[in-house]
C-alpha cells in the first residue's frame, strides 16, 4: 500500500485543530526543515532547534511514524560563493535533524531562492539550460552527504526562462543520478497548466515517472485582481483551500504510472484550518487521497 501523508505546519492553531488528525489519519509525516530552526546569534547567523522542532520531535517518538523532508531554502539552483556559508549552515542543521527524524527522503524546489546569499519569498525559475542541471547536480549531491534520497519539486513559477512544456525534459537533465527522485506536485501542474495555457496531461506526459518517488495534492486560489496593471487573475499555489477536483482526477491518472511512488502527501497552510468544519475536511481529503489510489482505512 502507498501510504498517505501530512505536512505539518509550524502553527500551533493547525496542530491544535488538526491533532486527532495527525495522529489518526496520517500515515507519515512531512516536514520543511528550515521552519524548525531559528537564528540563535544573528553575527553568526548559527541555526538552532526552535519549539516547533521539540514539539515534531515528540510527536516522531510518540508515534514512531516516518517523517520526510521538503525544504523550500536550500536554493538548489544557487551557484554564488556568497552562498557557501549559509549553505554549510543548512547542511550541518539538516545533518542533526537527520539524527533525530531520519528522514526518508529530501527534496526542495526546483529554482534559486537565496540568489547571492539573500533570501527570495519564492523560488524563482532556472534558465533550463546545461549549466543550471550542472549546478542543481552538485546541489543534490551535497544533500546526498546526509539524506541518500534526494529530489526536486516541479515548482510554480509566474513566469519562466523558456518554454514551461520544455520543464519535464530540464528535470531529467537534473535527475540522472542514482538515488535522485522528482517530488510531482499535481496542483503545481495544474496551476502552471491555468496560468501559461498548456493541458496537465500534456506536461505529465513528457516526464519520467519512474523518477517518482512522492506526489503532492494541494488547493489554491485565484489573485486578486488589483495586483496586475491589467488585470489579469492568475492562479496562485496558496495552499489555503480544498483540492480541486481536476487534481483528484490527476491522480487517480498519475499514481497507478508511478512504479517507484512510496507516498502521496496533503499540503495544507498554517492559518487556513480555523475550525472543527475546516479540520474534517483535512480528514476527508487524506481519506479520500486513499480511495484515489484504490486503498480503504487508515490508521487509527
Amino acid at each position: 500500500m502507498i501510504p498517505v501523508g501530512l505536512t505539518l505546519q509550524p502553527d500551533a492553531e493547525f496542530l491544535d485543530l488538526l491533532a486527532d488528525v495527525i495522529r489518526r489519519e496520517a500515515d507519515y509525516y512531512e516536514v520543511a526543515p528550515e521552519t524548525l530552526w531559528r537564528v540563535s546569534d544573528p553575527a553568526e547567523a548559527d541555526l538552532r532547534e526552535n519549539g516547533f522542532h521539540r514539539r515534531f520531535a515528540d510527536l516522531a517518538r510518540a508515534t514512531g511514524r516516518p517523517f520526510v523532508a521538503h525544504g523550500v531554502g536550500w536554493s538548489l539552483g544557487t551557484a554564488a560563493a556568497a552562498d557557501a556559508g549559509r549553505r554549510d549552515r543548512w547542511l550541518a542543521a539538516v545533518r542533526r535533524d537527520q539524527a533525530i527524524f531520519r528522514f526518508r527522503w529530501y527534496t526542495d524546489h526546483l529554482g534559486v531562492s537565496a540568489p547571492a546569499g539573500l533570501a527570495a519569498g519564492l523560488p524563482l525559475p532556472l534558465p533550463m539550460s546545461a549549466h543550471s542541471a550542472a549546478v542543481a547536480r552538485r546541489a543534490l549531491r551535497a544533500m546526498q552527504a546526509v539524506v541518500e534520497d534526494v529530489g526536486v519539486e516541479n515548482s510554480v513559477s509566474y513566469f519562466v526562462l523558456g518554454d514551461p512544456l520544455d520543464e519535464p525534459r530540464f528535470l531529467g537533465r537534473v535527475l540522472q543520478a542514482p538515488r535522485t527522485h522528482l517530488l510531482l506536485d499535481l496542483h503545481n501542474v495544474y496551476t502552471m497548466a491555468q496560468n501559461f495555457g498548456f493541458e496537465p496531461a500534456e506536461y505529465v506526459a513528457r516526464l519520467d515517472l519512474a523518477r517518482v518517488i512522492e506526489i503532492h495534492v494541494s488547493g489554491g486560489s485565484p489573485s486578486d485582481p488589483g495586483w496586475l496593471p491589467s488585470g489579469r487573475v492568475l492562479r496562485l499555489d496558496g495552499h489555503d483551500d480544498a483540492v480541486p477536483e481536476p487534481v483528484w482526477r490527476l491522480l487517480e491518472e498519475v499514481a497507478p504510472r508511478c512504479p517507484n511512488l512510496r507516498g502521496v502527501t496533503l499540503e495544507r497552510m498554517e492559518g487556513t484550518v480555523h475550525g472543527a468544519d475546516d479540520a474534517a475536511a483535512v480528514r476527508e481529503e487524506l481519506r479520500r487521497a486513499r480511495r484515489a489510489l484504490g486503498q480503504r482505512g487508515g490508521r487509527r
